[in-house]
């Protein structure tokens, strides 16, 4: 499946300053490990070393936060949006 990633501003300098990007995938780990492949500089900005997803930051497939869903087995669809935001604290 083919899907649109949009990107956060800290990790457009990985991927030639391009707000969003197309990468492969069923799930959502399928597309992220594509993103990976694709665009190297973000390994570890997504992604733990051990494969999963990163505590700081927050994925969503169209509107629905995958944290919710099955995480990185949530399933995704031909076209859908994946956008990856930073997480945010405060206090």
């Amino acid at each position: 499946m083919a899907v649109e990633v949009r990107l956060p501003t800290v990790l457009r300098q990985h991927a030639g300053g391009r707000s969003a990007v197309i990468a492969e995938g069923g799930t959502i780990g399928e597309v992220l490990a594509d993103l990976v492949r694709s665009y190297p500089g973000m390994k570890g900005q997504v992604l733990t070393e051990d494969g999963t997803l990163h505590r700081f930051v927050n994925v969503y497939v169209d509107d629905d936060d995958v944290r919710y869903l099955e995480q990185l087995d949530t399933k995704v669809a031909d076209g859908v949006t994946v956008s990856i935001l930073p997480a945010v604290a405060g206090g």
